[in-house]
């Protein structure tokens, strides 16, 4: 039998989806011929089985023969897009464009690269020429939707993934791509529909269960947070559903399922690549420490962090930003930008970028301030670009990264016994974990009327997000509601609101005992803190951020210390200010303990004063000591 018949009925045996016969006489034919067609054809069969090293081997044995093979260079860009090599797969898309310019699938998959490449503005040009190659392109209408999304021009991406709907209302991809939009965009109920309609449409789609569950936290649609938590539960342990473990933490406290979630993600959206870092010790005169993060404008963690940052023994330690998130031009952006002494943006370079630029920095110690929270960009650090790279603050959690080395907690967040469940190394801090910013004023409160408070009764008080609200929470605070006349409860506005109202009025309150704040500027957020008479905590997730406010305002909290790092934050701010009293271990006691302060003026009056005088006496916004401590970490690490 001659090549061309080998050839033939390889690919009659490829078509029938019978791929090893079609490999064995693909293969027998090459031996007798290396024609570049099958050495393509060969190659895709290897790919679909994802033997991607052999797969490029064969495409560049046929360019080697047909330099100009339009389908080689092709394929050859699609596999490295696969094994996540963005930048070696559009360059082999760049030569297909020299040989061909009119071919719409080449410009669409060439847009993907570039936006795993963060050029998210050269990757709309890409899908947008596709599309007008090929009106009729769905994938790429619904990739130009995704980089709108990117780019945060989120009525732009709304409406180009309702263009793909209106042809195809049930493409999974579009659906999908809507509900993040509307989510963003805050329409969280019709994100709800979305993000069901998608998993009608493609019951096995990665990512839209994860969809359905937050919007049910986000909204306190507790039926279905509970209808949903089994189904979170088993496809975690099945590695089905990519479930965000930042999404998981407000389902569940088992420490072993939050890991295994954890390392589900990492493995799907940030695995290790080849690393750049031998994590062989540099030995500088300073230690040369950089932080990552997406936070540093307006925001909690820049909130938090801001005195440290300023505070670093520049003799000891030379301190760069990593900034992968937005300019808003505010006064707390400028604030950061003072605060370092290098302030890198690296918006619009990929995560290789960012990590060689770390290497050629000879970075020490990265610190991730991210984790897997919005914005995050874990790949930066896959490529273990600094020898020692830290999870710290903003997630509270392990990443489940094998490329990330220590974890920075208390042992009141972190207790020996569970380093079990974390991927890297518990690193303790003497005091409280968290970092706080001594610095910020609080002024003087509102009135009652200007604050949207009624002029009289007792004020309960809880600005966490509306998702951290669970219904055996808020079972207890509708109990103090009735077991304390003319009492109020305080929360922060959102989509949560409706439900909530809702929910008391289902167990005999009346809507008004209910009220709801609107966001506020820091310094006026803080001030009104002034107007409550006691701040009651969440669980499984605590205050973190929120409670940090709340005590430096000088309100009293009341928690219930949980199983998990996200439940027991509170709980070691409260003893960093030497007020374990107001820590409590089961919800009978957290009740119990709130009802007390609340019918007790005397009691309220001295825990108050009692917080008032630790604000300045104990460790947690001691600014200096905990600089001198978290330093000190850092120097340990670098011995480990």
């Amino acid at each position: 039998m001659n090549p061309q018949q080998l050839h033939d009925q390889a690919a009659a045996a490829q078509q029938s989806g019978n791929l090893a016969e079609a490999e064995r006489l693909y293969r027998h034919a090459l031996a007798l011929a290396p024609a570049p067609e099958a050495l393509v054809n060969l190659g895709n069969i290897l790919a679909r089985q994802r033997r991607h090293d052999e797969a490029l081997g064969l495409y560049d044995q046929a360019l080697a023969v047909r330099p100009q093979f339009v389908e080689a260079w092709f394929n050859r860009g699609n596999v490295l897009l696969e094994v996540r090599r963005p930048d070696d797969a559009l360059a082999s898309y760049e030569r297909v464009l020299t040989l061909r310019q009119d071919l719409p699938s080449v410009w669409n998959n060439r847009g993907t690269a570039l936006r795993q490449l963060q050029r998210l503005e050269a990757a709309l040009v890409s899908f947008e020429r596709a599309a007008a190659l090929d009106p009729n392109h769905l994938n790429a209408m619904t990739n130009r939707a995704i980089v709108l999304w990117d780019l945060k021009r989120f009525e732009a991406a709304l409406a180009e993934s309702d263009r793909v709907l209106a042809r195809k209302p049930d493409f999974a991809e579009a659906l999908y791509v809507r509900a993040n939009t509307l989510r963003d965009l805050g329409r969280p109920r019709e994100a709800l529909d979305s993000y069901r309609r998608t998993l009608a449409a493609a019951p096995d789609h990665p990512y839209a269960l994860n969809g359905v569950a937050q919007m049910a936290g986000v909204l306190c649609d507790w039926n279905l947070v509970a209808a949903l938590t089994p189904r979170l539960k088993d496809d975690i342990a099945a590695g089905k559903s990519l479930i965000q473990p930042f999404v998981m933490l407000g389902y569940s406290d088992d420490a072993a399922l939050l890991r295994r979630c954890a390392a589900n993600y990492v493995h799907r959206i940030a695995p290790p690549r080849p690393p750049l870092s031998d994590r062989g010790r540099y030995g500088h005169d300073r230690i040369r420490l950089a932080y990552l993060s997406a936070d540093f404008h307006q925001h909690p963690t820049a909130q938090l962090m801001a005195e440290l940052f300023e505070r670093h023994d520049r003799s000891r330690f030379e301190v760069t930003a990593v900034a992968f998130g937005p300019d808003d031009k505010s006064p707390m952006r400028a604030r950061m930008q003072k605060a370092f002494d290098h302030f890198l943006d690296v918006r619009g370079r990929s995560d290789h970028e960012v990590a060689r630029l770390l290497r050629e920095m000879e970075v020490d110690i990265a610190v991730d301030l991210n984790g897997h929270t919005q914005d995050a960009r874990p790949g930066i650090l896959a490529w273990r670009p600094a020898p020692v790279q830290v999870n710290y603050l903003v997630y509270p959690g392990t990443t489940g990264a094998p490329y990330m080395d220590f974890v920075l907690a208390d042992r009141v967040v972190l207790p020996p016994d569970q380093q079990p469940f974390f991927s890297e190394t518990i690193a303790y801090l003497p005091d409280c974990y968290q970092a706080n910013d001594a610095t910020s004023r609080v002024g003087a409160a509102p009135s009652r009327a200007e604050a949207g408070l009624p002029p009289e009764g007792f004020v309960f008080c809880c600005f966490n997000n509306g998702w951290k609200i669970t219904r055996d929470v808020f079972d207890i605070w509708m109990r103090l509601l009735a077991r304390v006349p003319g009492s109020l409860l305080w929360l922060l506005d959102g989509p949560h609101a409706e439900t909530l109202r809702g929910e008391a009025a289902a167990r005999g309150l009346a809507a008004g005992r209910l009220v709801f704040a609107r966001r506020a500027p820091p310094d006026a957020h803080l001030a009104r803190h002034r107007l409550a008479g006691l701040f009651l905590d969440t669980l499984p997730y605590n205050a973190h951020t929120t409670a940090s406010d709340a005590l430096w305002a000088g309100l009293p909290l009341v928690t219930c210390i949980g199983k998990s790092f996200a439940g027991r934050v509170a709980a070691s701010l409260l003893k960093a200010m030497d007020l374990p009293e107001l820590v409590t271990a089961t919800p009978q006691a957290y009740e119990a303990l709130a009802l007390e302060l609340a019918r007790d003026p005397a009691l309220l009056k001295a825990t108050r004063d009692k917080l008032q005088r630790n604000r300045t006496t104990t460790p947690l916004y001691d600014s200096a000591r905990f600089t001198a401590n978290i330093e000190a970490a850092y120097e340990a690490m670098l011995k480990i």
